[in-house]
């Protein structure tokens, strides 16, 4: 039993290093483990929850769920998740919802806000829900730093979104979504207009480590008789610090770093 968990620790540590994910065969050969011990291994991994396989490449990533185990002692401990002061400080000086997304496979999932909306209209959806991609500007920011190909891929599996579902200016066609995914580029960080919803406008910027990997986006969203064009723009550089502080502070690019 004690070499079956050291083992799995072991898959679980080496894919931590893989965001793209490993085939079995290179899995079992970097872990010098037995192919059929490996595949029992994984396929306890995926039954529990904490690996999927990508259906398309065949290639073992991890799911979300040990972010949520994390995310969850660091509540019931009391210790302060590392992005919420950014988040808290981020809202402040926007007035404005500020949420932090992970990435969880061709998903996005949020897992911290903060609110800076002290009076008159709030945006305050729902936390924990996956997002749409093709009508958010958290899912246009993340797509942004993929290859246009790979981009399209996932929201062809997820599905557009609708106007009547989402706002009056959803993006419902291949040849809208790239022209927001290369202005996001040009920017640094996706902007939206009644894309999500009607009334309300979104920003967003990668959270981008060190070697490049993108782990999630931090997003600004509220009414659009308050987060005009013009005070998106003002606040890109705060967005893109924000971002910047994410990465820095969950050490995360340093660990991938001394694992490679």
């Amino acid at each position: 039993m004690t070499a079956i968990v050291e083992r799995s620790f072991k898959v679980l540590e080496h894919l931590v290093a893989h965001p793209e994910g490993r085939a079995l065969s290179a899995l079992a050969a970097d872990l010098d483990m037995p192919l059929s011990a490996t595949h029992r291994l994984l396929s306890e991994l995926v039954r529990c929850g904490y690996v999927r396989q990508d259906q398309s490449h065949g290639r073992y990533t991890l799911t979300i769920k040990l972010v949520s185990l994390g995310l969850s002692f660091l509540s019931n401990s009391g210790v302060v998740d590392v992005a919420q002061p950014l988040l808290d400080r981020l809202a402040a000086e926007s007035g404005e919802l500020v949420r932090l997304a992970v990435v969880d496979g061709d998903a996005l999932i949020f897992v911290a806000k903060a609110q800076g909306a002290t009076r008159g209209l709030r945006y305050d959806p729902d936390m924990g829900l996956s997002v749409n991609l093709s009508c958010s500007s958290a899912g246009h920011a993340w797509l942004s730093t993929l290859p246009e190909e790979e981009a399209l891929q996932i929201v062809a599996r997820q599905g557009f979104g609708t106007p009547k579902a989402f706002g009056p200016k959803a993006v419902t066609s291949v040849k809208a979504l790239l022209g927001y995914l290369r202005n996001a580029r040009k920017l640094g960080f996706a902007m939206i207009t009644e894309v999500f919803a009607p009334g309300m406008a979104a920003m967003a910027a990668p959270v981008r480590l060190g070697d490049g990997t993108v782990i999630g986006v931090v997003t600004i969203a509220g009414p659009l008789v308050r987060l005009t064009q013009a005070r998106m723009l003002s606040l890109g550089p705060a967005l893109l610090a924000t971002a910047a502080d994410v990465a820095n502070a969950s050490g995360a690019s340093a660990l991938l770093k001394k694992r490679a």
